[in-house]
């Protein structure tokens, strides 16, 4: 029998990045608990990571290559088949209707891989397409709208200084399940506990009492999509009042003015009906928030997937100024990632800024923003004819059937495409449409670097995980599978050399590098630079690059003070390592053209005037829907791991007593929810933890559709909440699809 060896990884299952202590016996897992000696999660672990032995060994994911045969069923085949059929497919559809006749679609786990990120951009750069869609809008695009025309950069979100702040006010979030979300933060019951223990106060704004309202002093339901209007009539009040103070930034604010006269109008008992919270509350919780030593406001999904998606966002941040709490300790902080962070690299304090709308997506003519367009359009350009129709579509690691709104006709419209490819594990609600499904290994059998999520994390912190388990050969690495898809769409067809590949990748990455003159290798040779980080491979080589020539690094020999990281100083701080408590950094970290921080963008103060115009429609009573995050649940793709899904039936409709009685539905009954977009039917659930006029349904669920491969979530099927979303519904500002504030009808099934 095989001894028992210990790992240590970092948890890719959601933003948290809590450290895993993995015992294993051979190539099983034998258990999983939470590393008490990681740097920053000093232990704390959730179902969801302790669960990863049972994805791994999870017999319904896809392990080969599958093709879709005659019949509509999928057989595997070998890698070299399905890259030359793809070849095949793709390379004279490209050549006959052009490059936007393919499509991308990125889905929320992609976020998770180094790999999938550094390398899924090469691919999608060499397919030289502009019909990119990714689950960022139908999650947080109006936050990176928000502060990139705030701060010069998508990524520069501030995030609560939690472990040092005296007043934490959160909107449309629920950390104790999500585990944080644009906010990186192992723990946070523990992080909201401390901060109640030493005399701060948390308030917690939200349609429903979440476990993390429970958790708080103070509770306050609002109508949904009503956070702007709230938002907006607090700063109304500090700034009549005279609370404003800028603080330590205030000599690097631009639009102060501006945005006092757009709160105008948004006195708390003009928009007391459009948000359901009483005037003299909102006005309390102004002063309450403006007198707090140290503040800070943070809002998530719920005041991103709603219509006033941006303005609610760029709203967080602007009472985050206002008060004097924005890059201030305990206040809202912009952390400083090692590896990737568009605003430590470059010139300090200024750079281009942000640009939306660049070019439309061709059939409503919704506009770009970061690269990519409103996942809402993807069905509509496929369907409608005509120059630039979408004809081939690659998914990776999405689901967007069940995570976009009106699913049915995404799911019709996938099966009209000439050429679908997956990068998935699993056959699904969407892989099930493709032509090809092109697997990748266990999370157990690849190395783990969190490249996005350190870029909002709580502290500064640093974690490198090298493979749990040896690799298997018959099933290549992500990355590895991008290079040959990159490959055929460069031209050079299913037999590129994948090492000229990946050299062509790392040397674009060292001459853009060496030719940024604030890069402490400017002006070296690219060349010089690879030769330095022999004999490395694919993403290791990048990320090493990436690492020794970010702000920590030992910029190849040209510091001598500091951290001075190289990957190989994270391969022997296997628990991670802490580079600190969050610092000021304004102004170095803004990248604005002006050098300032944009507190009135015209694109936003512009968007005012259609919330103003949207009073009246608000106080129009009909009943709401809004989702629900449960912990041990990642949007729609963790439902097949059974440890998971035990228990009682967690896809129910929550409904407040009041309008149960006024509907006639019954505890034990069913409901069936309607409106002009979809019909379903599930169990209700009858609490006061929703308010009334609302209810709630969660996310990600739907798992009974034919063709689905995964035999534990079938059993837990649950409705799609998504069939009631329209795809006519989205945030002008940033695409970003509306899934919450939605109205419906209620009857009993």
């Amino acid at each position: 029998m095989s001894a028992e060896r210990v790992s240590y990884a970092t948890c890719p299952l959601c933003e948290a990045t809590c450290g895993l202590e993995i015992t294993t016996r051979g190539e099983a897992v034998v258990k999983i608990r939470g590393d008490e000696q990681d740097v920053f999660s000093h232990g704390f672990i959730c179902p969801k990571g302790a669960s990863i032995g049972a994805l791994h060994s999870d017999p319904d994911r896809v392990t080969t290559p599958l093709r879709k045969n005659a019949s509509g069923t999928f057989e595997p085949v070998s890698w070299e088949a399905a890259f030359r059929e793809i070849d095949e497919r793709l390379t004279p559809l490209l050549a006959e209707r052009g490059r936007n006749a393919a499509a991308v679609y990125l889905g929320n786990p992609s976020a998770h891989g180094f790999s999938s990120l550094v390398y899924g951009r090469g691919f999608t750069k060499a397919l030289g397409t502009r019909n990119v869609f990714t689950a960022s809008t139908v999650d947080q695009m109006p936050k990176q709208v928000a502060v990139g025309l705030m701060f010069g950069a998508g990524l520069s979100v501030p995030v609560p200084d939690i472990d040092r702040t005296d007043y934490l006010m959160i909107l449309g979030a629920n950390p104790m399940a999500s585990n944080g979300s644009l906010l990186t933060a192992p723990d946070m019951r523990g992080r909201m506990r401390a901060l109640r223990a030493r005399g701060g106060r948390l308030v917690v704004v939200d349609p429903r009492r979440s476990r993390t309202a429970e958790e708080a002093d103070e509770h306050v339901f609002i109508r949904p999509g009503g956070d702007a209007f709230l938002l907006a009539a607090m700063a109304h009040v500090i700034f009549e009042e005279g609370l404003d103070d800028l603080g330590t930034v205030g000599s690097h604010v631009s639009g102060l003015e501006d945005a006092r006269a757009a709160c105008a109008r948004f006195a708390p008992g003009a928009v007391e009906s459009a948000c359901g919270v009483d005037a003299e509350r909102i006005a309390r919780l102004a002063r309450e928030l403006a007198a707090a030593e140290r503040a800070a406001v943070y809002g998530r999904i719920g005041t991103c997937t709603q219509e006033f998606g941006t303005l609610a966002s760029w709203l967080v941040d602007v009472l985050n100024t206002i008060t004097g709490n924005l890059d201030r300790k305990g206040g809202a902080m912009f952390p400083k990632a090692a590896v990737g962070q568009t605003n430590s690299s470059g010139k300090a304090g200024s750079g281009r800024g942000v640009d939306l709308g660049r070019w439309h997506s061709r059939v409503r003519g919704a506009p770009e923003a970061f690269g990519e367009l409103p996942a809402v359009c993807m069905a509509e350009e496929i369907e409608t004819e005509g120059e630039g129709q979408v004809r081939a579509l690659f998914t990776v690691a999405g689901n967007p059937v069940l995570s976009t709104p009106d699913g049915e006709r995404l799911a019709r419209a996938l099966d009209s495409l000439d050429l679908m490819v997956s990068l998935d594990i699993y056959v699904n609600e969407t892989t099930r449409h493709a032509d090809f499904i092109l697997p990748g290994p266990s999370p157990l059998r690849r190395s783990h670097y969190d490249i996005a999520f350190y870029q909002l994390s709580v502290r500064n912190i640093v974690n490198y995980s090298p493979p749990v388990l040896e690799p298997e050969p018959e099933l290549p690495d992500e990355w590895v599978t991008l290079l040959r898809l990159m490959g055929i769409a460069a031209g050079q067809g299913p037999d590129a050399d994948v090492e000229a590949l990946d050299d062509f990748v790392a040397g674009a990455a060292a001459q853009r590098e060496v030719s940024n003159s604030a890069s402490a290798v400017a002006g070296r040779e690219p060349a010089g630079l690879l030769g330095d980080l022999e004999p490395r491979r694919g993403p290791e080589r990048l990320l090493d690059l990436m690492i020794r020539c970010g702000p920590f690094g030992d910029g190849f020999g040209a510091r001598t003070d500091g951290p001075l990281l190289t990957l190989a100083k994270l391969e022997d701080a296997p628990h991670g390592i802490d580079l600190g408590a969050l610092e000021p950094r304004v102004p170095e970290m803004l990248r604005t053209p002006s050098g300032k921080i944009e507190l009135a963008p015209a694109p936003i103060l512009a968007d005012m005037e259609r919330m103003a115009a949207a009073f009246d429609r608000y106080r129009n009573g009909s009943l709401v829907l809004i989702g629900r995050r449960q912990l041990r649940s990642n949007n729609s793709w963790m439902h097949n791991v059974a440890p998971l899904v035990r228990g009682k039936d967690r896809c129910t409709l929550w409904v407040n007593p009041t309008d149960a009685e006024r509907i006639g539905l019954s505890e034990t009954g069913f409901a069936r929810v309607r409106n002009e977009t979809g019909d379903i039917e599930l169990p209700v659930e009858i609490t006061d933890a929703i308010m009334a006029g609302v209810v709630s349904i969660p996310h990600g669920w739907g798992h009974d559709l034919e063709g689905v491969e995964l035999s534990v979530a079938r059993e837990h099927a649950g409705v799609n909440s998504n069939l009631l979303a329209g795809t006519d519904l989205l945030d002008p500002l940033s695409g970003n699809a509306v899934l919450n504030g939605i109205p419906v009808e209620l009857e009993a099934a």
